[in-house]
């Protein structure tokens, strides 16, 4: 057993995000980074994987989002270190008494990188933009985040949260909702939506999304043309090594980066990582091994904990294996796996075993919820009693990738692997790159176990539960379960419930059933992922939603 030593959890305050409000106004300016802090210079900094793209529309992936979180900005942020709603290019917003129609108060004198002007006309194009896709870009596989949160398009095939977006005037605009929803205004904040030039968009051809066989290619906007109004510009990117470079906007609306220029760059292994930090080649990297903490603060290095704002879950794919669609089989499942030992073994002090498919700082939480103890003998005793004794599923895992929730995917999954196979379950390895084929096929309902999970985007139980679930034909397979539809309904119900405490039973009701009558994954975790930087390094603020911002960055000689 590899010893860990307890965690300092760094004073960062995880906030409840704001539900409803009736006007928000800006305090930009007021937090984070070190003002005092040299200007210019480069950092380089380690990323768990290289990124997809460069269009957040089109993005799953975090690292996709964490270039895009320096190039771009929405009409709501988040208040640094926190999962607290905040002004962004909107400086203001109200809504509606019964929460359908919200106005925006925008910017003055906000540039895209382009040089053309961020006013209400485009902020209302990128709506009507997401909201009209067509053709390949529909697929869930490319634009996931949408419909996850936002449903279908304006084809309507799927009915839609979005309505309409109105310019009320140069800088307002009024955007309307066709119900009410737990998580608005704070899914602004999103990466996803965030305000791209128009002009970048036409030019470049950026709704250009075709699909070839099981992949999709992407137009010259999403791989060579972002363009957008924070405070780093795309200057170029490396595919060969991974490498992302980023300069700072000089005509920044806001205060301007103090970093000439700021790098990513891919490190899929996390012992690489830290290597190219000891050799002086990086200035910080994501996502340090738990056992190799204690080493890095020895050695001097700067350790940023986050608190532990995510789920890890195997996933139980109901698509392919008629057998895994019988409740009886999944709880063998969960009674197989040594979550305890797992969360003992290879996660850092301060990581919890799940109950729940989120963690117990988001509304809705319950410990009223049926457990699954680590109980070998009755998992065989349910696959008998299900005929399921000699199940044999396709169990997959990620490589070239490390997780907030998964630090050491491969450990895990041979962990897991151990387990299920202790109980007679009979796997079918499949192992594949995050981004060269793993997500595909999970999302594809090829795998039929496998793991994963997600780190909170808003402080809201829809974005765990909705993303996961409100659709039935999601990775998981519920749409071939007799339940499915009940529990997407659920869901969307859950949310648009105006009055809290309803809202609050409501979920509760959700959790109870995820575990007891649906169990279409397996919780296993919560646990509190970490960034190291050089002790030269200041100003980088943690963030539970791992959305970090570099523009109060600097870095000393």
């Amino acid at each position: 057993m590899v010893h860990i030593r307890p965690v300092r959890m760094a004073a960062l305050g995880l906030t409840a995000a704001l539900v409803l409000t009736a006007c928000a106004e800006s305090e930009r300016g007021d937090d984070g980074g070190d003002a005092g802090g040299q200007t210019g210079g480069t950092m380089t900094f380690g990323t768990e994987g290289a990124p997809k793209l460069f269009d957040p529309f089109y993005a799953t992936d975090g690292p996709t989002f964490r270039t895009s979180q320096q190039i771009f900005e929405g009409l709501v942020e988040f208040k640094p270190g926190t999962a607290e709603a905040a002004p962004g290019l909107a400086e203001s917003w109200e809504n509606s008494e019964d929460g359908l129609t919200w106005t925006f108060k925008l910017r003055e004198g906000v540039k895209f990188h382009d040089g053309t002007d961020f006013n209400a006309e485009a902020a209302c194009f990128n709506f009507e933009r997401w909201y009209n896709t067509t053709g390949a870009a529909q697929s869930p596989a490319v634009t996931g985040y949408w419909q996850d949160n936002f449903g279908g398009f304006a084809d309507k095939k799927a009915p839609s949260l979005y309505e309409s977006c109105t310019v009320s005037d140069p800088t307002t605009i009024e955007v309307k909702l066709t119900r009410y929803t737990s998580k608005f205004p704070d899914i602004l904040g999103l990466p996803s939506w965030s305000m791209q030039s128009p002009t970048a968009l036409e030019k470049y051809n950026a709704n250009e999304v075709t699909q070839q066989g099981d992949s999709f290619a992407f137009p010259e906007y999403a791989t060579e043309h972002p363009t957008g109004t924070g405070p780093f510009k795309f200057e170029r990117y490396d595919e060969a090594n991974g490498t992302v470079e980023l300069v700072r906007n000089d005509d920044y609306w806001g205060e301007k980066a103090k970093l000439d220029k700021l790098i990513f760059r891919a490190i899929p292994d996390e012992t690489a990582r830290k290597q190219a930090l000891e050799a002086g080649d990086i200035d910080g990297y994501d996502l340090p091994g738990p056992a190799d903490w204690q080493d890095l603060e020895d050695q001097g290095f700067q350790l940023l904990i986050r608190p532990a704002f995510n789920i890890f879950y195997v996933g139980i794919g109901q698509k392919n294996v008629p057998q895994l669609r019988d409740l009886k089989v999944r709880q063998a499942i969960a009674h197989a796996i040594d979550r305890e030992g797992l969360v003992q073994q290879m996660l850092p002090e301060g990581a919890e075993v799940a109950e729940n498919f989120y963690p117990d700082t988001v509304f809705g939480w319950t410990d009223d919820v049926q457990s699954y103890d680590h109980d070998p003998d009755k998992a065989k005793q349910l696959l008998a009693d299900a005929g399921a004794q000699n199940l044999s599923v396709n169990f997959y895992w990620p490589t070239e990738v490390t997780r907030p929730y998964m630090p050491d995917p491969r450990a895990m999954f041979g962990f897991i692997q151990g387990n299920l196979e202790d109980v007679g379950i009979k796997l079918n390895v499949v192992s594949k790159p995050w981004n060269g084929g793993y997500l595909e096929d999970v999302d594809q309902g090829k795998a039929d176990l496998f793991l994963l999970g997600w780190n909170g985007d808003y402080n809201t139980p829809d974005n765990f539960l909705g993303n996961f679930f409100s659709d039935p034909n999601n990775r998981f397979g519920t749409g071939n379960s007799p339940w499915g539809a009940t529990l997407s309904d659920e869901l969307k119900a859950a949310d648009s419930e105006v009055d809290d405490e309803t809202r609050q039973g409501m979920y509760e009701e959700i959790n109870k059933k995820l575990k007891a009558e649906y169990l279409p994954a397996v919780p296993i975790s919560h646990s509190p992922p970490a960034l190291v930087i050089a002790e030269n390094v200041s100003g980088l603020v943690a963030s539970p939603l791992t959305d970090e911002k570099f523009n109060t960055v600097s870095i000393g000689s």
